[in-house]
């Protein structure tokens, strides 16, 4: 592919759309320059505009949000189980009967690869008449069960789109790109042109006939219109070659995360109950994009920067995956201080730990040592 002449918008766009559409059981995807844009898109698409309140958890990248204010959207944070750091339903209800209007729209967020229940949050919104995208981009290659089948994160089974980022952190990687998908040709046929620039080529919509067509009424080959304004946020035909060659490779890929996350969970048991994971959602099989451990900071009597420092001291990266994002000072100005008790404690205990597929058992098991060592606990091995 790389020999091809293509190098921006070209024939291995549309075949990883394909592949990527199939992978998830969805009907169609949309391929974007990445997740961000993804989100914007969507937003777009459901025409999204001022004043309309959006529904997000609050545990999340600042791009959730920003989508609903990029389109003039008015966010409402929600609150998240302060072990999972997901949205749920009961959070979910507790903010939408928080507002004076009905929302438009719940960005739901697939935190480090594990899903909220879709099922149920489904229900929730579609007896407000919420339209519901999934900001799924931690979660390329997970799966949930509803009742007696199991659904891909991505089939829009139970909402209007899914959002998926293929950043080089995430699961799979294509430099930077996104991908929208959606079971709706409407939300579809949006979804594309929005993506470039708000043009069309296809003839059955131009509106300027006489500039549009020649005496035989053929169109005339140059021709384009553009029908409301878009972006330029298409996917490039060499970064779409690198993400069909990384599809190729997902269930390789997922299959070695969930191997060192298991791995994880026996080594991290003996330092329980000052560590241990994040809680375990069921029904889910999840295709881990970040492995996060909840840590008592204070019981250990060690400051979280002091723990991270130490780590990478040893030439171990960790970090923190998410601040809450209603404590940005942009949403405090715009809406004041929220309490949001779940968010709190989640943030105040996450540490997230080295995983990617080329980790190495010996790998997990330093982490493991050191990350003991840092809060100054007794390990078996060490």
């Amino acid at each position: 592919m790389l020999r091809s002449d293509w190098l921006t918008t070209g024939p291995t766009i549309e075949k990883f759309e394909t592949a990527f559409a199939e992978k998830v059981s969805a009907r169609y995807a949309v391929a974007c320059s990445n997740g961000t844009a993804g989100l914007h898109l969507a937003a777009l698409a459901l025409d999204l505009g001022e004043g309309d309140q959006v529904i997000v958890p609050t545990m999340t990248f600042l791009a959730t949000a920003n989508a609903a204010r990029y389109v003039g959207g008015e966010v409402t944070f929600c609150d998240v189980d302060p072990e999972t750091g997901l949205m749920s339903p009961d959070t979910l209800r507790e903010a939408a009967e928080g507002l004076t209007t009905t929302p438009r729209a719940v960005f739901p967020v697939h935190l480090n690869g594990q899903t909220v229940d879709m099922v149920a949050l489904s229900r929730i919104a579609r007896d407000r008449d919420m339209a519901i995208v999934e900001d799924a981009c931690h979660a390329v290659g997970t799966a949930y069960r509803a009742g007696n089948e199991q659904f891909a994160v991505g089939s829009c089974r139970h909402s209007d789109m899914a959002v998926f980022s293929f950043h080089p952190v995430k699961t799979i990687a294509m430099g930077e790109g996104g991908m929208v998908t959606t079971n709706d040709a409407d939300l579809y046929e949006k979804l594309r042109t929005l993506r470039s620039h708000g043009m069309t080529r296809a003839p059955e919509k131009f509106f300027n006939r006489e500039l549009a067509f020649d005496h035989n009424g053929g169109p005339n080959p140059w021709y384009y219109e553009m029908l409301e304004p878009g972006f330029n946020y298409r996917a490039s035909d060499i970064n779409c070659a690198l993400g069909l060659s990384q599809l190729g490779k997902l269930d390789k890929f997922v299959a070695r995360r969930r191997e060192l996350a298991a791995r994880y969970d026996t080594l991290l048991a003996p330092l329980a109950p000052r560590v241990r994971p994040i809680g375990r959602v069921a029904n889910c099989t999840t295709a881990w994009h970040l492995f996060v451990v909840l840590i008592d900071f204070e019981a250990a009597g060690v400051e979280r920067a002091t723990v991270i420092n130490h780590l990478k001291e040893s030439g171990i990266g960790a970090q923190v995956h998410y601040i809450p994002v209603h404590n940005q000072p942009y949403y405090r100005q715009r809406y004041g201080d929220s309490t949001l008790p779940g968010a709190d404690a989640y943030y105040a205990r996450c540490l997230s730990l080295p995983l990617f597929p080329s980790m190495s058992d010996g790998d997990a098991d330093r982490v493991v040592e050191c990350l003991a060592a840092a809060l100054d606990l007794k390990y078996p091995n060490g």
